[in-house]
């Protein structure tokens, strides 16, 4: 069937960009599935884990978390390596001389990374998340404990106007210790209630507040209100206490975003899941990037063959991955806001991609 806009030089080259990417990737996967039975092999033995769950639960959700991870990479290798072989075998030359112009040339690799950034953006933001919940629950399950630690020094909004503090948490006995409760109105504090400590009763869903002080303030009239125990409902839960590890990566783009969202009503840190959340936008525009830059390197002949255009290529694809790594270290020290950090290698490598498609246009 001919689609529209759609030559042959065009499915050509988009078939062999697919082809060489998917094979690359599939090839990569299966290694570093070896990799990690052989890591894991002795764990899986000693646990007597069911195939049955190695299988589904753990390795069939590995596989997407590891083809979006490398796609950046296969995508400039892929593209480097049969653009290379269509040059050295004067492909391109004839593409060329036939009176196709470099921009036309270039059509179709564009085609094939927005298919690539199409594949790459439904399994960051969709396929991913939950693969990697599943993930987290089989190794907490049978490999190890659930990661979590206590925090300290705690301030939060729990509700339009009203905050609460408490020194420390402890996520073992559900208990927060020297906790404060404030109630403002338009502005000026109308409640405060202290306390030594407060416990989550898991039984009624409700808190314990113990040794408390409370403060009433009305205009100039102050009401105090002393006790030994009182169970209250507070829009807080132990679970909003518990720091998990890489939790915002289990979560899909629209329960990131509900996420961040409640995190800054009740005044949480936000920077790991924003930063998070900018990556999943900018690792699928990353491959109209390393397509151009790739086309633009290896489509004419150089001392030096297949192999310099591969190697510039891995060279390329590794800086960009370290610049990727370097830049979020940045976001999550709060030095650089998290949507800069993130999209400041794809403006980088975007400028690099502009000035190397008009050399090779040329």
């Amino acid at each position: 069937m001919k689609i529209p806009g759609i030559e042959t030089i065009d499915k050509y080259i988009i078939g062999k960009f697919l082809g060489t990417f998917f094979v690359s990737i599939t090839l990569i996967i299966s290694i570093a599935m070896v990799f990690d039975v052989s890591e894991n092999l002795d764990e899986f033995l000693s646990k007597d884990i069911p195939v049955k769950d190695i299988v589904f639960k753990y390795y069939l959700n590995f596989i997407p978390y590891f083809a979006n991870l490398f796609s950046s990479l296969f995508n400039f290798i892929a593209v480097i390596y049969f653009t290379s072989k269509m040059a050295y075998d004067s492909e391109i030359i004839a593409i060329l001389s036939s009176g196709v112009s470099f921009h036309r040339f270039v059509r179709p690799y564009m085609i094939g990374a927005g298919i690539i950034a199409l594949f790459s953006y439904v399994l960051g933001d969709y396929v991913i998340p939950p693969a990697n919940k599943e993930m987290v629950e089989f190794k907490n399950t049978y490999i190890k404990t659930k990661r979590g630690s206590n925090e300290t020094n705690i301030h939060r909004q729990i509700t339009p106007g009203t905050y609460i503090y408490m020194r420390s948490y402890n996520t073992t006995t559900d208990a927060g210790y020297k906790f404060t409760i404030e109630r403002f109105e338009e502005g000026k504090l109308v409640s405060k209630l202290s306390a030594d400590y407060i416990k989550w009763d898991r039984e009624r869903k409700v808190w314990e507040i113990n040794n408390y002080f409370i403060r009433d303030i009305e205009g100039y009239t102050e009401t105090i209100t002393t006790g030994t125990k009182k169970d209250t409902l507070l829009n807080m839960i132990p679970e909003d206490y518990v720091k998990m590890n890489n939790m915002a990566e289990t979560l899909p783009l629209p329960a990131l975003n509900k996420e961040i969202t409640a995190m800054k009503l009740r005044g949480i840190n936000t920077i790991e899941y924003e930063v998070e959340k900018h990556k999943r936008r900018s690792n699928p525009f990353s491959a109209f990037i390393l397509t151009i830059i790739g086309v633009s390197l290896a489509s004419r002949k150089v001392k030096g063959g297949l192999g310099l255009h591969l190697g510039i290529g891995i060279l390329i694809s590794f800086s960009y991955i370290m610049f990727m790594q370097i830049s979020t270290v940045f976001a999550l020290s709060g030095s650089v806001p998290p949507y800069i950090a993130v999209w400041i290698p794809n403006l980088i490598f975007g400028i690099l991609a502009a000035y190397l498609y008009n050399r090779a246009r040329r």
